[in-house]
Formats: C-alpha cells, structure tokens, sequence
C-alpha cells in the first residue's frame, strides 16, 4: 500500500474510532479507556513492534503517517512508561522468545508498569561499580543489595535491574541484566521527597529478592552490554514521537507564544515586546530542529539502532532544553511564575514552579550533560580521554 492509500485509510479508521472530547473539553475517563481498548486491538500502543507481541506492525513510514494523523485531530498513543520506551525495545533485541511472549504482550496491553534499577548510591555516573549482588543458587538468582533514583517503583509491577554476578572479574565484565517481579516480600521501596514537593524517585532495597533464571536477559555476566543498549534506547526515546509534533502544534497553538500574550500583553496578536518575542521564537526553531534532527536520524538507520554518539547528541540538546523551556516559562510569567502557595498563585502558576525545580534534575538523571559531553568529544570529536 502507498503512503497517499494508506495515510487515506489511517484518518477513515480514526474518523470511525477516535472518540473526540467536545470542544474546549479534556476526554472523559470512559472515552479514554474505550480509546485505549481500540489502539490495543489495532497494536498501535506499539505501532513498530511486530504483531507476534500485540503491536501493529507498521514500517517507519507508517508509524510517522499515523501520529501524525493522531496528532492532527488531537488522539495519541497513551504514555506507555519504560515498558514500552526501555525494556521493551532491549527484549526485542536481546531477550529469549519466551521472555518476548511473557512480558511484551502485557506491556504492549497496558496491563504493567516497570521501573529501572541503575543507579546505587555509589554508582551514579560510574554505573559500572554497581555493587548490588546476585547469588546464583541454581534454581534462581539470590539479590542483596539497594538502588536509588528508581523512579516509580512505589507504583511498579516489575523492574529491570543491573546486578553483579560475578566480584572476581573487571567491573564491566560481571554484571548481569535480570527482570524481578517487585510484588515479592524481598523487596522494599521508600519514595525519596524532592524539593518540588514531589516523589517521582525511590530507594530500592533487595533483601533475598528473587531473580528467576528464565528472567536473565543475556547472558550471565554480560548484562553491560544489555544495560548499555537500554540507554541508547532511553537517550533517543524521542526519535519514535517527534514525527507529528508539527501537525500537534498546528491544532494546539504556541502555548508558549499564548502564556507570553496573558503576562506581557501582545500587539496587533503578537507578543508586545520585542526582545521576548525574539526569545520566544529562538527557542520554540531550537526544540523545532531538534525533532527534525531527530527524525532525519531515525530514517538514516532503517535498523533502528541509533548510534551512541547520536543518542548523547540529543540527550544532552533534549535535556538542556528542557531546562531553558522551564526557566522560560517562569520568566514569562515573572514574579507569578515562582509561587509556592497562596491564593495569589494561579494553579497554573504553582505548577510552573514546581515544574522549574523538577528540571534543574534533567541535565542529571539519564546520564549527566557531563557524561553526555565526554562521549560525544570521544566518539565524535575524537578527543583522548
């Protein structure tokens, strides 16, 4: 089928099934479930996986036509979490056909939630001098340990987790990637409260938890391997959604452009004053390269295996607007912009500060900007280390 045909077919089966909000209108609870139910039984919660998992099979050109229809009329792929952006893309490279039918499935049907366990107290940037430990006992893997920084394991069914498997080697050398279900008495999970009044992240802590052997991803002791392939796949994550981002800003506006009109004024529809007007633009080309860059990489690699360099590139561009966006958006709205509490704040307003303080951590978590600029001077600049 061509694109013309099937781009055609896409907005007929979203004119018949996407269930439209009225106008001005957030989707009610019941739409939004019988819509997730219709994406599931089309596979498009996973447009690129195979059908064998429950996806929808689609090419790289037909999962772009379909967000951006999607994105046209406003409909989206609900937020699959790391199931469907981490261990997910890793298991189809590297897990067992059996591990693929287990877990992809449920991922692809919404039914689980996951959670990463990388980081340790003493392990951050250096994730290699990890020392949480796994006993093969012969039937199962034994872990002891702790993790911190795991985002959502006070809400997670299962977790992805680095351990090491054998202390007598090169650090690199034994560790190895294992899944664990996180309902079991072994594990332990107290959510760690940020300064934004938030608990998005946890400490983790394995006391005799249980790794079953089929849930080895890989092979033992080369689990770095796995877990290297697994950021690559969390630093470019945005290569499979930048695709209808034009067609979403087309319906939805420039809200930055709109809260810059509501705090500052505007002129003849623009933003009153020049020089914000001026900011407001360079930033909104800045995000707008980024997704182009994007895109242009994935079609470059038809494999779908993003280069390290690459996924840095945007990990550290991403990241780093991230920040500008959130310190924007609080300069727009000026003194309103950091309120904490108190009816003199808007909703809006006490979010944007909220929001602020969560993105001084994205230039962190994921690998610093720091690492980030270390591979690519070594990998792309060809500096020594």
């Amino acid at each position: 089928m061509n694109s013309k045909a099937f781009r055609e077919q896409i907005r007929d089966w979203l004119q018949d099934n996407f269930p439209a909000p009225a106008e001005g209108s957030e989707q009610n609870e019941e739409d939004a479930k019988l819509w997730l139910d219709r994406l599931i039984g089309k596979g498009w919660t996973a447009p690129g996986w195979p059908t064998a998992y429950g996806g929808g099979g689609l090419d790289d050109s037909q999962h772009r036509i379909l967000l951006q229809e999607m994105a046209a009329i406003g409909a989206s792929v609900p937020a699959g979490g790391m199931g469907m952006g981490l261990i997910g893309p890793t298991l189809l490279e590297f897990g067992t056909e059996e591990q693929k039918q287990r877990h992809l499935t449920r991922i692809v049907r919404r039914e689980v939630r996951w959670c990463q366990g990388y980081s340790e107290p003493g392990a951050g940037s250096d994730l290699a001098g990890l020392t949480t430990r796994a006993e093969d006992t012969g039937d199962y893997f034994l872990v002891n340990g702790q993790k911190t920084w795991t985002s959502g394991a006070n809400l997670a069914d299962w977790i992805f987790a680095l351990v090491r498997t054998d202390p007598d080697v090169p650090k690199h050398d034994g560790i190895s990637f294992v899944l664990m279900d996180m309902h079991q008495p072994g594990i332990t999970v107290r959510p760690i409260r940020l300064i934004s009044g938030a608990s998005p992240f946890c400490d983790t802590f394995f006391d005799d938890a249980v790794a079953q052997k089929e849930d080895l991803v890989g092979k033992l002791n080369q689990g770095w391997t796995v877990g290297k392939r697994l950021l690559q796949h969390e630093r470019s994550s945005g290569l499979r959604v930048t695709a209808g981002a034009g067609a979403s800003r087309r319906k939805s506006g420039d809200p930055m452009g709109e809260l810059a009109k509501k705090y500052l004024g505007e002129t003849e529809g623009k933003i009153s004053e020049p020089a914000i007007r001026d900011m407001v633009l360079k930033h909104r080309m800045k995000q707008r390269s980024l997704q182009l860059t994007q895109a242009r990489a994935r079609e470059e690699n038809q494999s779908g295996r993003v280069p390290a360099e690459t996924t840095s590139i945007f990990k550290l561009v991403g990241s780093t607007l991230t920040r500008e966006s959130a310190d924007l958006q609080t300069r727009l709205m000026g003194f309103q912009g950091f309120g904490w509490d108190g009816d003199q704040f808007s909703e809006e307003e006490r979010t944007a500060t909220r929001s602020w303080l969560r993105s001084r951590a994205v230039t962190i978590y994921g690998g610093t900007n720091e690492v980030q600029m270390n591979i690519i001077s070594k990998r792309v600049l060809g500096l020594p280390d």
